[in-house]
């Protein structure tokens, strides 16, 4: 077995394994469809029998009367099937969107668990499968079980039909319709290892492709011409060969299509004098052609396209949602709850490092930080030089390379984070509902007063006024970049956690609703850190770190003018704001 056909058959056992615990869930379900489907199994049973009936009773029998009667029990027998249609598709919507909903639960579970064990970034991989993927797998599911469903009760009773006619119907009808059937099964996973292989190829090729169109001119300096075509021609016949093995394949599913299809009927005209001979009546003969053109034939062929297509996205899709998906784990009950009178430093960092990659060059490197409770801190520095990253480790949100973060005087791994931190971004998170909602956000136990305070204190009252108050319910779209962050800010003030950290969370804001929120919340008495906008953010503030790379320097405003030449240099850039300063 090829490598590309056990990784499909290893995806297929896989996808099997972990859908059974579903449909066994889903019993009910099932029987409901079961029972709706009877009807239509009837209904062919009763179609093929009838025009049987019709010629040999009636018709060639000289009692056109009786014919034209088992016609239109033909005729009737369609009327069950018809309501048995709206059974079908309500049980079908039953078994399809449970589904759709669990991988999208799981999807966002193993996002999520993701994120907060790994503190990685969020991808579009998780919302590809949340959105597109979801869809395919719900969408072929649906087309799989219809027509699954379609070919066993209409094949049950097409082939029930001719036993009862005559045996001897199945003899000529059965071995080529199995045959069919069972080559084309064959075909499934060998033709999806080789589109896999195929598509694989075709990317390795266009990836080559493009290195090097783009490399022409170091291609023609270096005389690497030649070991580059040599490169190309590799490729080349390699998905040639690719090509020609699915082309292959295809041949053969084409073949297994009309065994299945097409045998029949030939074998039926074939053997009509020996059916004949053999005591089959006419009708017997006629009644097997409209069971094998109107029924099996039919339900054979939207079942074999429905595995052809939608079986195999169905099994590559919903072989991406297998594996363990844990929700996010529960709080620890070794963590502290709620936040005791702090011992120690209010936040710590003990010899940080930090870096993108084991082989890139640390953004933090060996950083020692001591932030006392209630102090006021502020980050500076040119773009790029890492202060959005600290942030992001001292709030817990990115786990350190190397090094230790407490907060209140132990590891912050033993605090629930949002009972101890509130870090603000710069693009906060503001959702549908009342102003009052989101202010409370981080706290719903918040009382009234304390929302009125923090509208107060904030400068909120102009936002809530425009709204129509408090606890009327918004669009978030209506509010400017400012006013988000004035909400975000007016959040924070509401929430009161021992360590308040601000990411640019400012940025949007003037300078005067700038220092109104920034010491509104600095009299709350938390330990406060804000990654400063302007140079009032740090001018403000008790001590300013400076931060150029990997270089760091701490001190207070007075003290860092004298001796940092970039907190100079960051000063000069924003001389607009000292003389908005009191005393400047």
């Amino acid at each position: 077995m090829s490598r590309a056909t056990a990784a499909e058959t290893g995806a297929l056992r896989r996808v099997v394994r972990e859908g059974l615990p579903f449909l066994r869930a889903r019993r009910r379900v099932l029987l409901r469809l079961t029972g709706w489907s009877l009807l239509e199994f009837g209904q062919t049973f009763v179609t093929g029998f009838a025009i049987a009936r019709a010629l040999d009773d009636g018709f060639l029998a000289d009692a056109p009367t009786t014919g034209l009667v088992w016609l239109a029990v033909a005729a009737v027998a369609v009327v069950p099937a018809l309501f048995a249609a709206r059974g079908v598709f309500g049980g079908l919507a039953d078994l399809v969107e449970p589904l759709r909903d669990g991988l999208v639960r799981r999807a966002v579970a193993r996002a999520l668990g993701a994120g907060l064990n790994r503190a990685t970034a969020a991808t579009t991989h998780s919302v590809s499968q949340v959105t597109h993927q979801s869809e395919i797998a719900r969408d072929g599911w649906a087309g799989l079980t219809l027509a699954t469903r379609g070919f066993v009760f209409t094949s049950a009773g097409a082939l029930s039909g001719m036993a009862t006619l005559s045996p001897r119907l199945l003899v000529v009808v059965l071995p080529p319709l199995l045959l069919g059937t069972a080559l084309f099964l064959a075909t499934l996973v060998p033709m999806g290892a080789r589109q896999r292989a195929y598509l694989d190829l075709d990317e390795e090729f266009a990836a080559h492709a493009g290195q090097a169109a783009g490399a022409l001119r170091d291609i023609a300096a270096t005389g690497a011409a030649g070991p580059l075509g040599e490169r190309t021609g590799n490729l080349t016949e390699q998905q040639t060969r690719a090509s020609r093995s699915l082309a292959r394949w295809s041949a053969v599913r084409v073949i297994a299509l009309a065994v299945g299809e097409r045998a029949p009927v030939v074998l039926l005209l074939a053997a009509a004098p020996w059916l004949l001979r053999s005591g089959v009546s006419t009708g017997a003969l006629v009644g097997a052609f409209a069971y094998v053109t109107t029924a099996l034939a039919p339900a054979l062929n939207a079942l074999l396209n429905a595995l052809g297509t939608a079986g195999g996205r169905l099994v590559v899709v919903l072989d991406r949602f297998t594996g363990p998906a844990p929700l996010p784990p529960a709080p620890d009950p070794a963590r502290t709850r709620r936040p005791a009178p702090a011992a120690g430093a209010g936040a710590e960092l003990r010899a940080v490092t930090f870096a993108y990659g084991p082989h890139a060059r640390p953004v933090l490197d060996g950083l020692d930080l001591v932030l006392e409770p209630g102090d006021h801190l502020a980050v500076v520095g040119p773009s790029g030089s890492g202060k959005s990253t600290l942030a992001a480790v001292l709030a817990g949100v990115t786990a350190p390379t190397a090094g230790e973060v407490h907060w209140l005087g132990r590891p912050a791994a033993r605090w629930e984070p949002t009972d101890v931190r509130t870090l603000l971004p710069q693009q906060p998170y503001v959702f549908t509902g009342t102003l009052r909602d989101n202010l409370r956000y981080l706290r719903p136990d918040a009382s009234h007063a304390e929302v009125a305070a923090a509208v107060a204190a904030i400068g909120l009252d102009t936002l809530a006024a425009r709204l129509g108050g408090l606890d009327t319910p918004f669009d978030p779209r209506r509010l400017s970049r400012g006013e988000c962050q004035l909400v975000a800010l007016g959040r924070a003030h509401v929430a009161a956690t021992p360590l308040l950290i601000l990411d640019e969370a400012t940025s949007h804001l003037d300078p005067a609703a700038e220092a109104r929120a920034e010491t509104a919340l600095a009299a709350r008495g938390a330990t406060t850190v804000v990654i400063a906008h302007r140079l009032t953010s740090a001018r403000r503030a008790r001590r300013v770190l400076v931060m150029d790379g990997t270089r760091t320097d701490c001190g207070t405003p007075d003290e860092l003018l004298s001796r940092s030449p970039l907190f100079r240099e960051l000063a000069g850039h924003w001389a607009a704001d000292l003389d908005r300063l009191p005393g400047a």
